[in-house]
């Protein structure tokens, strides 16, 4: 089993439940997910929105691969409403977006796949969820 640290936000419609479905479908499709950390509303990042974010990281065992886990994250984010993924640092109001974080000690550097998560140190809004349910010295980068 590996483990793995997502990030989640969302920040139109029921953006509470829509972050609780979704640690629902990853502890069902993913693996379960053994620490969650608090809500945390946060401003939007990288862009200007009037609507703030609900954020949260989770803590999961899969048996998945890096590659079928973005996959059936991806899949997770259709099925709760998310039409589209920002391109080229475009960033946009979501209804959810999912990130993988950490994967073991594991690096990916594929176009589409990036282990860990280059911008993660950036963001107060990860780091802070991140910090609650993962001791992060053990993945000094």
């Amino acid at each position: 089993m590996h483990t793995v640290y997502l990030s989640l936000g969302s920040n139109i419609g029921n953006r509470k439940r829509q972050i609780r479905n979704a640690i629902d479908m990853i502890d069902h499709k993913v693996g379960h997910v053994i620490k969650q950390s608090s809500l945390h509303e946060t401003e939007p990042w990288g862009f200007y929105s009037p609507n703030y974010f609900i954020n949260a990281c989770v803590c999961c065992e899969t048996s998945l691969s890096p590659r079928d886990l973005l996959s059936i994250t991806q899949n997770i984010e259709k099925a709760i409403g998310r039409t589209g993924k920002s391109v080229d640092g475009h960033y946009s109001d979501r209804v959810i977006d999912i990130d993988i974080l950490l994967y073991d000690d594991l690096h990916v550097d594929e176009p589409d796949l990036k282990i860990p998560h280059p911008l993660m140190r950036e963001r107060d809004f990860v780091m802070k969820p991140l910090s609650e349910i993962c001791d992060l010295m053990m993945h000094k980068r």
